[in-house]
């Protein structure tokens, strides 16, 4: 690489004793293990081609070797971060290029699947939550895990048509569990959208100021898996649920995308809390959401402890 090339050459130029470094670095080089296995390989290379490469071979001499010098990624000494250098011949001549390390492919790895995964206003512990930290519980809280799991284990094959609507008291952890499904879907590949529903009305409300309304809804339709957190708990607007959260379900029960729900309504419950818009009763258009919301999800009770007096 050029950096490295071009110090050596200044170096070179400005040292009194040029060629008593130039020997000694000359001898360094190639006597490392790994260029002298690299040359014993090529027995067709020239003195000629050897002597006209000495800049690349010290460059490569310099540079950590699919991190045996460093711990991980963060820590990387080489110039191209996360990229080891490798020397190969063609048509008899010495070249050094770099490819990728393990721990540069597996940071990339694991920030394709943080991308996975995005959220509106969704608390940290939640996007941390794993299967693994979920509180087993007793009951239909044990019957919502095994639900889980079941449809878990179906995604590791296809992804299910219909997710689960998760229903019961505060604090119990509804929403945990949406965050641990969210991350062990992650690892399969799929795409989560997580949303805390009070904040997803007022986003998209504000979104039809600035020109992103029809993306966002474009955005929610298409997603893997969507999530909606505390459905019921928003200020109902017959806009917003006839417009957005109706032209999104409809969209995802036509073409077989999951949904998953946290409430503390059950459907039925549900129905007409979506009925009520300021001192109306829309009866006929609230069942029209809950019957897409029975397309898309299986209603499953959640009952437990309050976590948040613990």
């Amino acid at each position: 690489m050029e950096p490295v090339q071009s110090s050596l050459k200044k170096w070179m130029r400005q040292n009194e004793n040029f060629k008593e470094h130039y020997e000694k670095i000359r001898a360094e080089v190639l006597n490392d293990p790994e260029i002298r296995e690299f040359l014993s390989l090529h027995p067709e290379l020239s003195d000629r081609e050897i002597e006209k490469n000495l800049i690349k071979f010290h460059e490569f001499k310099s540079q950590s070797k699919q991190c045996n010098r460093c711990k991980n990624y963060g820590s990387c000494i080489n110039m191209v971060k996360g990229y080891s250098p490798v020397l190969h011949v063609k048509e008899a001549e010495i070249h050094l290029s770099y490819e990728m390390c393990h721990s540069r492919i597996e940071y990339e790895k694991n920030s394709e699947q943080e991308k996975l995964i995005s959220s509106l206003y969704m608390p940290k512990d939640i996007l941390n939550a794993t299967l693994a930290n979920i509180d087993q519980g007793e009951g239909t809280r044990k019957d919502a895990i095994v639900q889980l799991s079941q449809f878990l284990a179906e995604a590791e094959k296809q992804l299910p048509k219909k997710g689960l609507y998760f229903y019961g008291s505060f604090g119990i952890g509804k929403t945990f569990l949406l965050g641990a499904a969210a991350n062990y879907l992650k690892e399969l590949g799929y795409s989560s959208m997580l949303i805390y529903m009070p904040e997803f009305v007022r986003e998209m409300k504000n979104s039809i100021n600035d020109g992103t309304l029809n993306k966002k809804i474009d955005f929610f339709k298409k997603a893997d898996i969507l999530m909606l957190d505390d459905i019921g708990a928003e200020t109902q607007s017959a806009w917003f649920r006839d417009e957005i959260l109706g032209s999104i379900l409809q969209y995802r029960m036509m073409e077989g995308l999951p949904v998953f729900f946290t409430s503390n309504f059950s459907i039925e419950l549900l129905e007409s809390q979506l009925a009520e818009t300021r001192g109306k009763v829309e009866e006929v258009k609230a069942l029209r959401i809950i019957e897409r919301i029975k397309q898309v999800t299986k209603e499953v009770q959640v009952e437990g402890r309050n976590r948040r007096d613990s």
